[in-house]
């Protein structure tokens, strides 16, 4: 089966099923977060708070953990959510937002690797940074390459058991067998905040239908990628761009995903 058949297969099969998806996510980007995941055809689930979310992670089909915006609260549900989330055998996916050079986020991300998330997704330096290393971040951005976070990601898939989503302009997926990449996508993603974050969320959509975490956050990777660049093509500027996007998220299908480029 061809890349793009294998992604329109779990595409077709997560719209049939609607996953339930339970985003702890920063306060930036919750609503977009969560209209992302409709467009392209999951639940939203947003419990957050601590009595609640360690329950409902038994519940959900797949969990996203995001540490953007984060307080001591926060990250003590963090940690419970995860460990549920394991003991449920539900796939959970960590976005190490900012991970790297900011104490609370260093030390929560620190603490939730080895709770074995199914997929760590995020930017070249959060991913050197988890991994031990020292990135170089500025914030949410990234100075860093994805070719110079191969090691860092290979390092973290193994300690996980899982598969690591490095994003930049060449996507690279990384677990035991091998590296993946997807090379769709436009400038424009970088300019509405929440297409990264929503990218985690979409990966734990799709973790409960594929064979492996890495084929997941594949997947994912292409959906939103193609989704952007379709977007792109019918908007004006980074508004229209949000909106368009949601749009070809809603539309993209086995025509659409013809255009995925490695």
């Amino acid at each position: 089966m061809s890349d793009q058949d294998q992604v329109a297969s779990l595409l077709a099969r997560l719209r049939q099923e609607t996953p339930l998806v339970q985003c702890i996510t920063n306060s930036v980007v919750t609503g977009f977060t969560a209209n992302v995941l409709l467009a392209l055809g999951a639940a939203p689930a947003m419990v957050d708070n601590r009595e609640e979310a360690p329950v409902f992670a038994g519940v959900a089909d797949g969990v996203l953990i995001n540490l953007g915006t984060l307080d001591a609260e926060v990250a003590e549900t963090m940690q419970l959510t995860a460990a549920a989330a394991g003991a449920a055998g539900t796939p959970w996916v960590l976005d190490p937002v900012a991970v790297g050079g900011l104490p609370l986020r260093d030390r929560v991300g620190a603490a939730l690797v080895p709770l074995r998330p199914s997929v760590i997704r995020g930017n070249a330096s959060e991913v050197i940074s988890l991994s031990g290393a020292d990135g170089g971040g500025r914030g949410v951005d990234s100075t860093a390459s994805t070719e110079a976070a191969s090691d860092a990601a290979t390092s973290l898939a193994r300690r996980t058991g899982g598969a690591v989503a490095v994003s930049g302009p060449v996507d690279r997926v990384v677990d035991g067998s091998g590296t993946r990449t997807v090379a769709n996508g436009t400038p424009m993603m970088t300019k509405v905040t929440g297409v990264g974050c929503a990218l985690g969320a979409m990966v734990a959509a799709f973790a409960p239908y594929a064979e492996t975490p890495a084929e997941a956050a594949f997947a994912a990777t292409a959906v939103l990628t193609i989704a952007a660049e379709l977007a792109d093509e019918k908007s004006d500027g980074p508004g229209t761009f949000a909106v368009q996007l949601l749009d070809a998220l809603h539309r993209v299908g086995p025509a659409e995903l013809t255009r995925l480029r490695r």
